[in-house]
């Protein structure tokens, strides 16, 4: 065999070497994580799950903070007024009371108004004597001076309470205005009412004492005219001493 036959002969070895497929032994094959396989439904469905446990969720979240919102709420609702007026309307009253209850002579007192009238104010005794109805007659008028003073004693003590209502209306206003629950707009409404009480009572004191002053007064004139009378029935009583006569004027 010739060296050119030798060379030709390896080169067609070669070729068909080549040409021959490569078997790809078992311990070669690529790893398995390495292979990635995509379901499209099994994905759609765990899409949809997680998209129905997050509004799930959310679903929890929101009722939590509309029961929060309610107890914060319901706890505005319960919570008191931090404003009272009710020591401050008490101390009006009061004053008001002390000063009808300080009357001269006669009293705001039923029993003591009919024993008065039945000592002083009644009918003119025929049998009293001069020093006692002049007696009587000066009792009345310290009765209606006394009246007056207090009618007037009243009237300043009113007027008195009108600043200090001014004041707590002022502030239960701006109480109620501020309120942030039902309790406390109820509760300023109230005390609002109480002050109106207040004033009410404090008109009727003073209706009151006006008209305990003016029926002194009157009673007083009307017992000195029925004493006037008697007075003049003595003056003019036979053996009275008085002796009619003529009278000259200007010695004409």
């Amino acid at each position: 065999m010739t060296v050119h036959q030798s060379r030709r002969r390896v080169l067609l070895l070669v070729a068909a070497t080549l040409a021959t497929p490569i078997a790809i032994s078992p311990m070669m094959t690529a790893p398995a994580h390495a292979l990635i396989v995509f379901d499209p439904s099994n994905y759609s469905q765990n899409v949809l799950t997680a998209a129905r446990s997050l509004q799930q969720i959310t679903n929890q979240i929101t009722s939590l903070q509309n029961q929060a919102q309610m107890l914060i709420n319901q706890a505005r609702n319960l919570a008191s007024l931090p404003l009272s007026s009710l020591q401050q309307l008490q101390q009006s009253v009061h004053r008001t009371q002390q000063l009808l209850g300080e009357a001269q002579n006669i009293a705001f007192d039923v029993q003591q108004v009919d024993k008065a009238f039945q000592q002083h104010y009644s009918s003119v005794s025929l049998s009293a004597s001069d020093q006692q109805l002049v007696a009587d007659a000066r009792s009345r008028w310290q009765n209606t001076v006394g009246g007056l003073q207090d009618a007037m004693r009243v009237q300043a003590g009113v007027v008195k309470n009108i600043d200090t209502g001014r004041a707590q209306m002022s502030a239960l206003v701006g109480a109620s205005q501020s309120a942030t629950g039902a309790l406390q707009a109820t509760q300023a409404g109230n005390q609002l009412l109480a002050l109106q009480g207040q004033q009410l009572a404090d008109l009727t004191a003073l209706i009151a004492a006006n008209g305990r002053a003016q029926a002194l007064t009157e009673a007083e004139r009307a017992a000195a005219a029925d004493q006037g009378r008697e007075q003049r029935r003595r003056f003019l009583a036979p053996g009275s001493g008085y002796q009619a006569g003529s009278v000259q004027i200007f010695n004409r």
